[in-house]
């Protein structure tokens, strides 16, 4: 088991107890100002850190927040190709605009607890039901509880719920609706991809907790899935209940020897 926890952290997942939902949501905005000051996918954690901190790539105000924002960025997101989580991620950025919002949410719910804790939640609550901050609170407390200063567990629950309004789940700004997801093929791959890293196989893969982010069923992913195979995200080799896939474009064969 520690050897497997070891693993995953190399991966790029994150056993951590905290998490940046905190102080700051899945921060889909900054995101998409860094990928595009830092272009090169391969580019290391200290290119996106000279962008933020050095060049002030995101605008912000003062040292201060531009040396919080990348930490926040890196918490979130790795930001560095070396780990396995990222790689996924960029790759699929580049590639899946529409995906863009979701794929920020699975990535970071491979890297944040608070944000995975409050997915039981969210995946609980049917279509048109309000998902109120206080709600939130209620399930965030109920997981640790005394751990949050009552400052600090309204922010949090309120990142939390923005943070699945941008993702798709959730619709409106002040009162909070549930709704459904609308995941892309780069969503349903980068969800294959989490859950391979993690060790799953086969059909399983469908019935991950990453999957499960997507919001549909198992043979809605498995078609988007399929339509990310048709171009050139992944490769798929699924005949009856045999279901085989790799990543020929994104792990080297290093990587791809290792996993196995």
């Amino acid at each position: 088991m520690h050897k497997e926890k070891a693993n995953l952290q190399r991966f790029g997942f994150s056993a951590e107890t905290g998490g940046a939902h905190a102080s700051r949501t899945i921060m889909v905005d900054e995101l998409s100002r860094l990928f595009d000051a830092v272009q090169d996918p391969l580019s290391d954690r200290d290119k996106y850190r000279l962008a933020i901190i050095e060049e002030n790539a995101l605008g912000k105000r003062s040292a201060k927040t531009r040396t919080l924002t990348f930490r926040h960025l890196a918490d979130l997101y790795g930001l560095d190709p070396h780990l396995l989580v990222f790689r996924g991620f960029r790759f699929f950025w580049d590639r899946d605009l529409d995906g863009h919002a979701l794929l920020a949410l699975q990535c970071a719910f491979a890297r944040d607890a608070l944000l995975r804790s409050s997915a039981p939640f969210i995946s609980s609550k049917i279509e048109g039901v309000t998902v109120s901050r206080e709600s939130m609170e209620a399930h965030i407390e109920a997981l640790f509880p005394n751990r949050f200063s009552a400052a600090t567990l309204k922010s949090t629950a309120q990142n939390l719920n923005s943070s699945w309004t941008k993702a798709g789940h959730l619709s409106g700004r002040a009162v909070k609706i549930r709704c459904k997801a609308n995941p892309t093929p780069g969503n349903a791959a980068y969800a294959v991809f989490l859950g391979y890293l993690a060790g799953l196989r086969g059909l399983s893969l469908f019935s991950s907790p990453y999957a499960k982010l997507l919001d549909c069923s198992a043979d809605k992913s498995l078609e988007l899935a399929q339509q990310a195979g048709q171009k050139g995200w992944l490769s798929i080799n699924h005949i009856a209940d045999v279901f085989e896939v790799s990543f020929p474009n994104l792990l080297p064969r290093t990587d791809r020897e290792w996993l196995q």
